[in-house]
């Protein structure tokens, strides 16, 4: 029984488990500090919400009681630095500002937020047990700088230029947008991020044509921290002349033997054509052609003007030429042509009088046929009737055919007048 009741005292007996318990002290507060958490979990007193602000304005954190006791509120900082401790602030930083403190609030500013001034801020409740909870301040950085960069300053139609817009420095990153007027247009972005900053480049290809002269490309940029943030370039695109010719004389009329007929060219491009001269097409240009400037003047016409006759104007970027076709018309034409066309010149108009001609041919041969058709019917109703032979006139009176045939030649009269007498 002895050695039994010292195995007892010395420790627990072979094959039983060992349970160890703390000291009776700290058992105690693990206890209490787990009724601690459950009552917080179940009964949240506090209440706050998160912030989120632009780098340079100003953040307000409210801790708010929902049924105040009169216990002390405090707010800390990230680093678990009391900011307030009721309306007194520990913290020696003039930006922390109270705006309000009463049993069932503790307000506070933050001006001029910086991106260090980012994470959590901890609300504190000193009942029994304490409670806590956190607001999280989140900066918005905008960029700071929009620039559009331009592969080159003036570009030529039809060529395709590069354009670049770089929004530098901004959290979160950017959204870049494009446009050409009032037309989005789709880019290529690249992202790179330096510490906590991302710089978002996007690039815009673009094949330019003369429509595009003058017109803005725009660089827009989507961001939570500013609206309308926006840079634009206008394009610079050089063409080759557009060349218009038009009949200034006679005005939509017929160019007759013996008149004057006036021309004038109008050229536009950029830069500004220059260079304009006027040229008769596979020909030499009449000797009494009068060629003043952008106009050609001549002031008798006859048939040896007819042809083609061209405008051509240059500038830096290329040769452009409009034509006019003259046809000159006998001092009797009364058909009004077509309206002359730049390009087409009086082709209209020969087209015009050849289909006249043949429809007039055309109609002339179908009034022939058709008086012909009619004298050919009137002279079949004339001679319309039934014709008989010798040996059938008088057969309808005849008992035999020798009788038919007597009646034929004219009856007993003719019969008698062949008789033949004999002595």
């Amino acid at each position: 029984m002895a050695g039994r009741a010292q195995r007892s005292a010395a420790g627990p007996a072979p094959g039983l488990p060992l349970l160890l318990l703390p000291p009776p002290p700290l058992l105690l507060l693990l206890l209490a500090a787990a009724a601690a958490l459950i009552r917080t979990g179940d009964g949240q007193n506090l209440v706050t919400e998160d912030v989120t602000v632009v780098e340079g304005d100003v953040a307000t954190i409210s801790c708010r009681v929902k049924n105040s006791d009169d216990s002390v509120i405090q707010l800390l900082n990230p680093n678990r630095q009391t900011i307030y401790f009721r309306d007194f602030r520990p913290l020696k930083d003039s930006r922390f500002q109270l705006v309000n403190f009463s049993n069932s609030e503790l307000r506070v500013s933050l001006t001029n937020v910086s991106i260090s001034d980012e994470g959590r801020y901890f609300c504190q409740l000193y009942t029994d047990p304490p409670q806590e909870i956190y607001t999280t301040i989140t900066v918005l950085v905008p960029p700071r700088n929009l620039v559009i960069d331009i592969q080159k300053e003036t570009a030529v139609e039809g060529e395709e230029i590069e354009l670049n817009c770089t929004a530098m420095a901004s959290r979160p990153a950017t959204t870049i947008r494009w446009f050409k007027g009032n037309k989005e247009l789709t880019g290529k972005s690249e992202v790179e991020q330096w510490s906590d900053m991302y710089t978002v480049t996007s690039q815009l290809l673009l094949k330019v044509g003369r429509e595009d002269d003058g017109v803005p490309v725009i660089c827009l940029v989507d961001h939570p921290a500013v609206k309308d943030l926006q840079t634009q370039r206008y394009l610079e695109v050089m063409y080759k002349p557009q060349v218009r010719v038009s009949q200034n004389y006679p005005v939509q009329g017929l160019t007759r033997e013996g008149e004057p007929l006036e021309l004038s060219c109008a050229a536009f491009g950029k830069p500004q054509p220059t260079d304009m001269r006027w040229l008769r097409v596979d020909d030499e240009m009449p000797q009494h052609v009068v060629v003043s400037g952008s106009n050609l003047l001549i002031s008798n016409l006859n048939k040896t003007d007819n042809g083609t006759y061209r405008c051509e104007a240059s500038n830096a970027v290329g040769k452009s030429h409009a034509d006019y076709m003259l046809f000159v018309y006998d001092t009797t034409a009364t058909t009004e042509p077509a309206v002359h066309d730049s390009r087409a010149g009086e082709e209209g108009a020969i087209r015009s009088v050849d289909h006249a001609v043949v429809g007039g041919v055309v109609a002339v041969v179908v009034f022939a046929m058709l008086c012909l058709l009619i004298i050919l019917g009137r002279y079949f109703a004339r001679h319309k009737g039934t014709y008989f032979t010798h040996e059938a006139k008088g057969a309808d009176d005849a008992a035999d055919a020798d009788t038919a045939i007597i009646n034929a030649e004219g009856g007993q009269n003719n019969s008698e007048e062949k008789k033949e007498y004999f002595i």
